[in-house]
C-alpha cells in the first residue's frame, strides 16, 4: 500500500512540475514559428522545391490573407489547411512579419522559353501589372510572381482557372480576359515570363 501511495505522489509531483514548467516557458519566437514552414518552403522561406512557392519577402498583409484563407478552408490545399488551423491569429501575424523581412531569392536554373516569356511579358503589362508591379517582383499587392518556381505557378494558375482557388475581385476580370482570349497558351506564357526572372 505504501509503495502504491508513493508512486501516486511521485506521479502527481511530475504532472504539477511539468505544468509549472510549461506555464513558465517562454513563448515561441517568430523565427521558431517560421521554422515549421522550412520543410516545404525552405530555410527562411526560400523554396528549393518546385511545387512550393518562396514566401520570403512577401508582404505581411498577403501572408495573413493566405494563411487565413487556408485556416478557413477557403483555398484548396493538400496540407496547408491543417497546418494553418494550428496557429493563432497572433502567431500568423508574427510569422508574416518574420517572412516579410527575409530576402526573396528567385528559383535557380529554370528553363523558360524566350519566345513564350516575351509573349507573357506583353500579357503581364496589359493585364497584371496594375497589381503585380515591377514585372511581378513587387510584394505590395499580392504574392511575388517573378522568379517563382514554374511548376508552382502552373498549379496556381490552373487552380484559379478551374475555380478551386477563388480569385480576388480585382483580379477576376483581367484573368478571365486572358483565359478567354489567349487560352492555356496565355497562362503558359505568363508562367514562362515570371519563371524567366532572375
Amino acid at each position: 500500500m505504501r509503495n502504491k501511495t508513493s508512486i501516486m505522489v511521485l506521479l502527481g509531483g511530475l504532472v504539477l512540475g511539468g505544468n509549472a514548467w510549461a506555464q513558465g516557458a517562454p513563448a515561441a519566437t517568430p523565427a521558431m514559428l517560421a521554422n515549421a514552414c522550412a520543410g516545404c518552403h525552405g530555410t527562411n522561406g526560400v523554396s528549393v522545391g518546385p511545387s512550393s512557392p518562396t514566401i520570403a519577402g512577401i508582404s505581411t498583409e498577403y501572408f495573413v490573407t493566405v494563411m487565413t484563407a487556408y485556416k478557413k478552408a477557403e483555398w484548396p490545399s493538400t496540407i496547408m489547411t491543417r497546418i494553418a488551423k494550428g496557429y493563432s491569429d497572433d502567431e500568423i501575424k508574427a510569422m508574416a512579419e518574420f517572412f516579410a523581412k527575409q530576402k526573396y531569392v528567385a528559383a535557380p536554373n529554370q528553363k523558360a522559353d524566350a519566345a513564350k516569356a516575351k509573349a507573357g511579358e506583353k500579357l503581364h503589362k496589359e493585364f497584371c501589372d496594375k497589381c503585380h508591379e515591377k514585372g511581378g517582383a513587387s510584394s505590395d499587392d499580392g504574392g511575388i510572381l517573378a522568379g517563382q518556381w514554374m511548376p508552382y505557378l502552373t498549379f496556381a494558375l490552373e487552380d484559379y482557372e478551374s475555380g478551386k482557388r477563388p480569385q480576388p475581385p480585382k483580379m477576376k476580370k483581367e484573368f478571365d480576359v486572358v483565359v478567354q482570349n489567349h487560352k492555356k497558351e496565355g497562362l503558359e506564357a505568363l508562367v514562362h515570363f515570371y519563371g524567366s526572372a532572375k
